[in-house]
């Protein structure tokens, strides 16, 4: 028999997404082939401690959503150019090896995970993970330069304001008048988080400094964007097998069923207030140009592995680019799997490409 592959889940992390990694983490291992790979479930606590996960809920139960404890054996990643591995760190102990690691699979979501940071401990560790690279994750994050970097390429994107933390504690009066210029609504956002953390939805200037406020609790820099009238509808984007091109799936289209007006993260996550109807109800040719536009996109930021390319679709079928997710949720209600499964890749399946992806790239500049 071959020796199995040695697959490192990462999970937890320091963002305000934490939670949402463990529920992702929970659903990944769930669905990994055991008889071809050796999984080593690696919990990150929210004080970014490494431990070596045991016996954590990974799921959201009865609302109560899920944590990395950070008491498991502590671990550390030093660079070995003879056989990348992790070593524990215990206390009063001495440091032991914890064998070879092959892939790292990094299911974080936000700063300190998703935004190039631990893709760049990785690269100086020698070790390939499932993902884009540090550039494209740092970008992909951070919606400021998402935005510049897509009309940079052509690509459709809407109006918005960019208010850095220096700018707003000096020129809050001009910054906010930038943001009445758009209109309204608007959507207030940190620049650098996910899962609809932070995010507010404003109709009347009297509301806008709250929901600034807000939204700097989880980033000191913000976007706030002009509301735009249509469908949120979202696609996924695989690498090409081998030198084959990348792939988009099908889309879906997220339909509100409850009292909220927007997907925020109650409604994706807690209250079940909103389906995802794939594959969305439009016309084939608007499918073709968002499947098209979605690996553009994906193509503009450099990405590599996964991405989901989130859109809004006009009435008139315009296409206006939201924003990107290179790590995106794996959650059993998570759009990118339920996509795929829509297209005809199963979520195992699903996992065990990531992972293939990943082990033929490779190592330092490419």
């Amino acid at each position: 028999m071959p020796e199995k592959i040695t697959v490192a889940v990462v999970f937890g992390g320091r963002s305000s997404e934490h939670a949402i990694s463990c529920v992702t983490a929970g659903s990944v291992m769930a669905a990994i082939d055991t008889d071809r790979y050796d999984v080593l479930p690696i919990g990150i606590a929210k004080d970014g401690r490494w431990v070596l996960a045991g016996e954590e809920r990974l799921a959201i139960t009865d609302g109560a959503l899920p944590e990395v404890s950070g008491a498991g054996t502590a671990l550390a990643l030093p660079f070995d150019p003879d056989g990348p591995g992790l070593i524990t760190v215990a206390p009063e102990e001495v440091p032991r090896a914890l064998g070879r690691v092959d892939v790292v699979l990094p299911l974080l979501h936000g700063p300190y995970g998703e935004d190039g940071t631990i893709q760049g401990m990785l690269e100086l560790a020698g070790i390939r993970y499932v993902g884009a690279g540090v550039l494209a994750s740092a970008v992909g994050m951070d919606k400021a330069f998402m935005k510049l970097v897509w009309q940079a390429q052509g690509l459709p994107v809407g109006p918005y304001v960019i208010i850095t933390d220096r700018e707003w504690r000096l020129e809050r009066d001009r910054k906010l008048d930038e943001v009445k210029q758009l209109g309204w609504p608007v959507f207030v956002k940190p620049a650098r988080a996910g899962s609809s953390m932070g995010i507010s939805k404003v109709s009347r200037a009297e509301d806008l400094v709250p929901a600034i406020e807000a939204a700097r609790e989880h980033d000191p820099k913000l976007i706030v964007e002009a509301g735009v009238d249509g469908a949120e509808v979202e696609c996924g984007v695989l690498e090409g097998v081998g030198d084959g091109p990348n792939e988009a799936s099908l889309p879906a289209r997220i339909v509100m069923t409850g009292e909220h007006d927007f997907y925020d993260f109650e409604t994706k996550y807690l209250d079940g207030t909103s389906e995802l109807e794939i594959p969305a109800d439009l016309p084939p040719e608007v499918v073709a140009r968002l499947r098209a536009t979605a690996v553009r996109a994906f193509d503009a930021l450099g990405c590599e592995g996964l991405a989901r390319v989130d859109f809004f679709v006009t009435p008139g079928h315009e296409l206006v680019l939201n924003e990107i997710n290179t790590m995106p949720g794996f959650t059993p209600t998570s759009a990118f799997p339920q996509m795929w499964a829509a297209t005809g890749l199963d979520y195992p399946a699903l996992v065990d490409r990531l992972l293939r992806t990943a082990l033929a790239r490779p190592l330092g500049l490419r």
